[in-house]
Parts: C-alpha cells; structure tokens; sequence
C-alpha cells in the first residue's frame, strides 16, 4: 500500500513536470522580458525538437538500465535546475540550452514511469495500475493549471517556476519512497517469467518487432490520432482570442482545466473495464470522440459552447493516454523491449502532433476555421477506421499463476 501510494504521489507530482513550462514561458518572456515572438518562438520550439529527438534513447535506455528511480530523479533535477537558470540568466543563449535540457529529461519520464509501473505489479495488474497512473496525472495537471493561475496573481509569471521547481522537488521524495528492491527489472522491460515458468529469459531480436503488423499500425494510428487532435485546442484558443483576447485567455484556461478534470474518471474506466471489454472498443471510442468534436466546433462560435465542445478532449485525450502504454505492453510482452517501443511510438505521436499545427494552419488561411475542423475530423475518422480494419485486439488472456501484485 505504501509503493501504491507513492506512486500516486510520483505521478501527480510529475504531471506539469513532463510537460515543462510550455506556454508559460511564452508569457514571462514576452511579457517581463520583452522578448520579440520570433525568438520566443524558436527557444519554445527547441524543447519540442529535444523531445521528438530523445524519447526513443530514452527509452533505449530505460530499458537497459536498473537505476530507474535514479533516472526520475535525475530528470526531475534537470527540470528544476531549469526553473533556476531561466529567472537568473533571462537571455537567448542560457533560456535555449535551459529548453534543450528540459525537453530531452522530459522525454525520460513516461517510459521510466511505464517501466517503474510494470517492474512493481507485473503484467497482470498492469492496467489498473496505469489506469490509476493516468487519473493522478490528470489530477496534477488540473491542480498545477489552478495553482499557476492563482499564484500568478500575487507574484506574477515567475509564479510558474516556483510551482514547477516545487513539483519537481516533491516528486523526488515520491520517488525516493519506492522501494528499490521491489522493481523487478526484467519485467520492466517487457519479459514476462510467467510464459517461462520462471526461467530466465533473452530479450527477442530487433526483427520480432520490425516485422510485426499490430505494432507498426498501431504506430501510424497513433500518429493519425495526434495529427487530428493536437491543432484542435490551439485553433479554438485563437476564436475565443478574437472575440476578446482577455476573456479568450481566461476561457482557454478553463478549457485546459475542463479537458483534464474529464480525463480523470476516463484513466479510471480504462483502469477498470480494458481487461474485461479489451482495449480496441475503448481506443476506437476515442477515435469517434474525436472526430464528432471537430464537427461539433463549427456548429457555433458562442464561448461557451466551445468550452463545452473542448470538455470532449478529456474523453479522446483520456482514453488514449490510459491506454497507450497498455497497448504496447501487450505488442511487446515477453521481447524486452517494452520500454524503447514505447519511445519509438512516442515519436510517431509527437511527429503527428508536429504537422498537425501546420497543415491546420495552412487550411484556416486558405479556406477558414470550419474547415480546418472538419479536416482534423475526417483525419480523425480515417484513422478509426484504419485501427478498426487493420489492429487486432492485443489484450493478452489471463493465465493460471499469472502475477498477482496489489496494484
């Protein structure tokens, strides 16, 4: 109970921490420094291109090391060290070496986290486990949003480095209270000693995966499912900023906070309900989500319905988040190469999520709004069909003797 608990607290704590500061940095910058836009936007593009970079080394990595706990700390003190230099030396050079750092330890913690997860409960409860992992992340996505706005009022945008350095720091004592000895470091990485009857085992040669369908579609839908998803809350951001640019700020905030607090409830169900109903109908229900979510946004401009509209995003963004790890554990099971899989797909996802900005962006110009939503739903609709023709379910049947951890 005390391993489960600090876990809980691990991914909280580590939930704005993976993400950086985002754009929050934009404001400080642009605000208290007067930085011009093309530079800020170049020194937050490096800690996207830092990330896109590591997460398959990074997972590589994960997977051959037995110092997982010391990697969350050492990416967690990278993170605060950041939030130092950034306030202290406020010019190009220091902020874009700060950015280049952070975005390559954020791209450590999902796979160490993932890795962490199954080397402590094993494959049988691990998708309760990571069920719960998504819901106590969302929390702390929803809780750091809440608090970098309050606190913004007495101290300004400095306020956010404070709170990410804080998040940081705590997610160190998190960390530190997992019991080293109770990561099994074989499964970890994807080995399951249950098919062996708790023999040792070989990681399975590169070709098992490269050769493999479900792996490579699931890859391309993941890429199809953010190239459809990650211009949607950008291009509402810029409506609501139209119609009234203090207000639009404040509506996107709570757009943000919607979409997360919706997540919650939807990492539970995946926790609950994939082993018995498996993952495809709940990853093909994202896919429908959506796709009616960008429909529905050219129904009206009110602010309102809008909001409502993004509140959908916690259910697409939350079924997929849950499952995504679990999905890959299945494809991987019993390879030893959970953990750099789980990268390399991460960086289908982050170069769907690259173009997505672009190619919307390009379609607003050319033809509208609408029509940059019903796009980015038509994508979302081919890919769900995509995964429903061509993805097997990849839930593995339980076994008798199967591992029992409490999750």
């Amino acid at each position: 109970m005390r391993t489960a608990r600090s876990l809980d607290a691990l991914n909280f704590f580590l939930a704005d921490v993976r993400d950086g500061l985002g754009p929050y940095l934009a404001v400080y910058l642009l605000a208290v420094h007067h930085w011009d836009q093309a530079a800020t936007g170049l020194v937050l593009s490096l800690a996207g291109i830092a990330g896109l970079v590591a997460q398959t080394p990074a997972g590589a990595l994960v997977d051959h090391s037995r110092a997982k706990r010391g990697l969350i700390a050492a990416a967690a003190v990278t993170v605060t060290l950041v939030c130092l230099v950034i306030p202290l030396w406020p010019s190009f050079w220091p902020v874009a070496l700060a950015q280049l750092a952070s975005g390559a330890a954020s791209a450590v913690f999902p796979p160490v986290i993932a890795a962490v997860t199954l080397g402590l409960v094993g494959h049988a409860a691990f998708t309760r486990r990571t069920g719960r992992n998504e819901a106590w992340n969302h929390a702390g996505n929803a809780f750091a949003a809440l608090a970098a706005g309050a606190l913004s009022l007495w101290w300004g945008p400095i306020a956010v480095f404070r709170l990410l350095g804080a998040m940081a720091l705590a997610s160190l004592a998190a960390v530190f209270a997992i019991p080293g000895h109770a990561i099994d470091h074989d499964l970890a990485r994807g080995l399951d000693h249950g098919a062996t009857g708790g023999g040792a085992e070989q990681p399975s040669g590169w070709r098992v995966l490269l050769t493999c369908r479900p792996p490579l579609v699931f890859a391309l839908c993941v890429a199809l499912f953010h190239f459809a998803n990650a211009a949607m809350l950008p291009l509402v951001g810029q409506k609501l900023a139209q119609q009234d640019l203090n207000r639009g700020t404040a509506l996107m905030s709570a757009c943000i906070v919607a979409a997360q607090i919706v997540m919650v409830p939807m990492a539970w169900l995946v926790g609950a309900r994939a082993d018995a109903w498996g993952r495809k109908p709940l990853f093909l229900a994202g896919f429908v989500v959506l796709a009616a979510r960008g429909a529905l946004y050219t129904l009206s401009d009110d602010p309102y319905w809008l909001l409502a509209v993004q509140a959908m995003d916690g259910v697409g963004a939350g079924l997929f988040g849950a499952l995504f790890p679990i999905i890959i554990a299945d494809l991987t099971r019993g390879t030893g190469h959970f953990n750099v899989s789980l990268g390399a797909v991460a960086t289908a996802q982050g170069i769907g999520a690259s173009l997505s900005n672009a190619a919307a962006g390009l379609v607003v110009v050319e033809a509208g709004y609408d029509a940059a939503f019903l796009t980015l739903a038509a994508i979302a609709a081919i890919a769900g069909l995509l995964f429903w023709w061509a993805m097997p379910e990849s839930r593995v049947p339980a076994r008798r003797g199967a591992e029992t951890v409490a999750a």
